[in-house]
């Protein structure tokens, strides 16, 4: 009896440590931007998974699909031997204007981000123009416990906010900005 009261209580002790040893947490970036364009004309340069060439970080991108489920394009960036992002599409509407995505293969120190997904969405505006989303959910690229600075939450946040960022001023850029 004596050692089941001891291994109880050892267990007992042990649960409060785990419950401080966590990993990283789901982050969030949402951006948007107004341009002066009608939602069918800003769709028809973004509503294309497979051409990305709108955003200025984008040098080429090779697709598979379409826009059907499960469509995939790998973005090359920069320069022609540029680093890669690997993407699948896994839900999109074209009456809805919008359409979203998983990466499926980059590496950390391209996009410091691990389990990313993101949205993409063209809206009416009030008074005329354009909203456009993107909004992406995503972990950190260090994915244990005390990362590296450049693979940390906030090295995630930072570097697609940056992507989403560029993307968006290139569309106002194109199409104006909503007044």
């Amino acid at each position: 009896m004596n050692r089941r009261m001891l291994l109880v209580t050892t267990a007992a002790l042990l649960v409060p440590g785990t419950v401080w040893a966590h990993g990283p947490t789901r982050q969030k970036v949402t951006l948007t931007a107004e341009v002066a364009a009608s939602p069918e004309e800003v769709w028809t340069v973004v509503g294309n998974f497979d051409d990305m060439s709108w955003h200025p970080a984008v040098f080429a991108t090779e697709g598979k699909g379409g826009n059907e489920i499960d469509a995939t394009r790998l973005l090359t960036l920069g320069q022609e031997d540029g680093p890669t992002i690997d993407e699948v599409l896994y839900k999109f509407s074209d009456d809805k204007m919008s359409y979203s995505y998983r990466i499926i293969d980059v590496a950390v120190e391209v996009l410091p981000v691990t389990n990313y997904s993101s949205h993409l969405t063209v809206k009416p505006r009030d008074g005329g123009g354009s909203i456009i989303e993107w909004r992406g959910a995503f972990y950190r690229g260090y994915p244990n416990n005390d990362p590296p600075a450049e693979l940390n939450d906030e090295a995630a946040i930072v570097a697609v906010t940056g992507v989403y960022q560029a993307g968006l001023d290139a569309l106002v850029e194109r199409f104006g900005a909503a007044s």
